[in-house]
């Protein structure tokens, strides 16, 4: 038998821990004093004391351990155990990967952000867009109903979604109703999903302009982009994108003054239609 000071050494467990465990019910003492309430413990403790000093290594509850100590008989029942803990690791490490994912991505979303406000707004730059892969809704109906379909996006697409959101623009002219648009996602892989369109959006020779102010003060905008096309005899094209680079969030609706949006819309040159 060995006190519970010696019995500390050879496991190389705090007194202190050793009676917590014991009131847990975790490592019961071999012996215990009526008089004095001294514990011993015999060499059964200390193979127990081992194997849970391993499984709290392995992220093993108290709980847990005490249910494994109470079930095993042998080494082929403790690997059970483990097999069942390695699946729950991997499921873990699953979700944690995807969270640095989720995270890595509103880091970079926030770094564009601060390199769009270093560069001059209201700028028309031409521009390549390079393919992108989105998944979108088609919609009739008024330019407000827009945040209810990224809703509905962010809810059937969730982690598959891959960068900032965007509006493809059918009409050509500016409708209150029955107006023609896409609200759309970036996504990492094709999914199939209900009531969702999935395609790649071509690359494109575009102007584009980073607007700086709320989405009721987009005409304007519009306006520089459409002056600076007829100036040098370019044609636009359909659909033109509205890619919200910074606007209301899933937690604070911000301030729309900051809204951030490039229109970015396709245009040819003369020399390219001939």
């Amino acid at each position: 038998m060995f006190s519970i000071g010696e019995f500390s050494k050879i496991t190389g467990l705090t007194v202190k821990t050793l009676r917590f465990y014991h009131e847990r019910a975790v490592l019961i003492p071999a012996r215990i004093e009526s008089g004095s309430g001294y514990r011993y413990y015999d060499q059964c403790n200390v193979e127990q004391a081992r194997v849970i000093v391993v499984l709290r290594e392995f992220g093993f509850s108290l709980e847990q351990i005490v249910e494994i100590l109470r079930d095993c008989r042998d080494e082929t029942d403790l690997v059970g155990f483990l097999e069942q803990r390695r699946a729950a690791l991997k499921q873990a490490i699953c979700r944690d990967r995807e969270l640095v994912r989720c995270i890595d991505r509103i880091i970079q979303q926030n770094l564009e952000i601060k390199q769009m406000i270093q560069k001059k707004t209201y700028e028309v730059e031409e521009k390549r867009v390079p393919e992108l892969l989105v998944a979108g809704i088609r919609v009739t109906g008024r330019y407000d109903e827009c945040g209810k379909v990224f809703g509905q996006l962010g809810r059937k697409l969730g982690r598959h979604i891959s960068g900032t959101p965007l509006c493809l623009i059918y009409d050509d002219e500016y409708r209150e109703d029955h107006a023609d648009f896409e609200p759309s996602v970036p996504i990492r892989k094709p999914v199939q999903i209900d009531g969702v369109d999935i395609r790649s959006l071509p690359d494109q020779l575009c102007l584009t302009l980073v607007h700086l102010g709320p989405y009721t003060q987009l005409g304007r905008s519009y306006e520089i982009l459409i002056r600076y096309a007829k100036e040098r005899g370019y044609r636009l094209t359909l659909p033109s994108r509205e890619v919200y680079v910074k606007g209301p969030g899933m937690f604070f609706r911000g301030n729309p003054k900051n809204y951030l949006t490039e229109i970015q819309i396709p245009f040819e040159r003369q020399s390219d239609t001939i």
